[in-house]
């Protein structure tokens, strides 16, 4: 199989065929997710919570996401890799550039900044620069202070009509992919129809173009014992990891995942 590429998503997109991503830490993991057919591989910053067991993304390191990213670049099978800015890593637009340098030179082919309208300038600047990137918009758990934990956004008729506009803003900013966690399933869909670029979900509903997880929690490994509603466990049932995976991939191909109690109302 060709390398999954911007353009490959933006077909996927375009032809109605989901996306399916999923984070990865590590080479072995990310052969297995290959092979599994996973699209893209996401090096989040959750790794703060799932591998490194602190109770937030914060404590997370440029160093520690370019670490994981190189892992995975070499267990990578031609999946596109995203990798995660972390906690005030952009706080700057020198710190945003030199950032995603670290995380580009590390082996990603796309970064993602959590954020709204404000990260339309530093997107403009690193697309121009040649480097892509897919914003985060909803939840955005580096923001958890501020949000008063981890509640699903856009509820509230000011609160999605901003999200939409801010959706559009970093489209035409130059964002390549956009990310929604935590929204309405109807708000998402109407994301997903307003803007041009491939938009991936997260209790999210059905109708973005794409679903991620995250891989500890779709395998039904979780420390803190709490499962999100919108997870599921495909390990359910599996006699292997990889038939897990592969599991994953299929549902959301098929739209069988996310069903309607995985997602979110207004």
């Amino acid at each position: 199989m060709p390398d999954v590429t911007l353009t490959t998503l933006q077909s996927l997109k375009q032809s109605g065929e989901k996306i399916a991503m999923l984070t990865c830490y590590d080479a072995t993991f990310a052969q297995t997710a290959c092979q599994a057919g996973v699209d893209v591989l996401l090096v989040g910053d959750s790794l703060g919570m799932v591998l490194q067991g602190h109770d937030s993304t914060l404590p997370v390191s440029v160093a520690d996401m370019a670490y994981h990213t190189a892992c995975v670049k070499r267990g990578n099978q031609g999946a596109l890799i995203l990798a995660d800015l972390p906690f005030m890593a952009y706080a700057t637009l020198e710190q945003a550039l030199n950032n995603s340098a670290a995380l580009m030179q590390a082996g990603a082919h796309m970064v993602k900044l959590e954020g709204a309208a404000w990260l339309a300038e530093p997107i403009r600047q690193l697309a121009e620069r040649g480097v892509p990137v897919c914003a985060h918009l909803g939840l955005t758990p580096q923001a958890v202070n501020i949000l008063g934990g981890y509640k699903v956004q856009g509820r509230q008729e000011a609160s999605a009509r901003q999200m939409r506009a801010d959706a559009m803003a970093l489209e035409q900013a130059g964002a390549a992919m956009l990310l929604l966690e935590c929204v309405p399933s109807e708000l998402a869909a109407e994301i997903s129809q307003a803007v041009k670029i491939p938009v991936i979900g997260i209790g999210a509903g059905s109708a973005t173009d794409g679903q991620v997880l995250v891989m500890h929690d779709m395998l039904g490994l979780s420390l803190s014992g709490r499962v999100p509603k919108f997870v599921k466990n495909f390990m359910a049932g599996q006699s292997s990891i990889q038939n897990a995976i592969s599991a994953y991939v299929k549902a959301v191909k098929d739209q069988s995942f996310p069903a309607a109690e995985h997602g979110f109302s207004a």
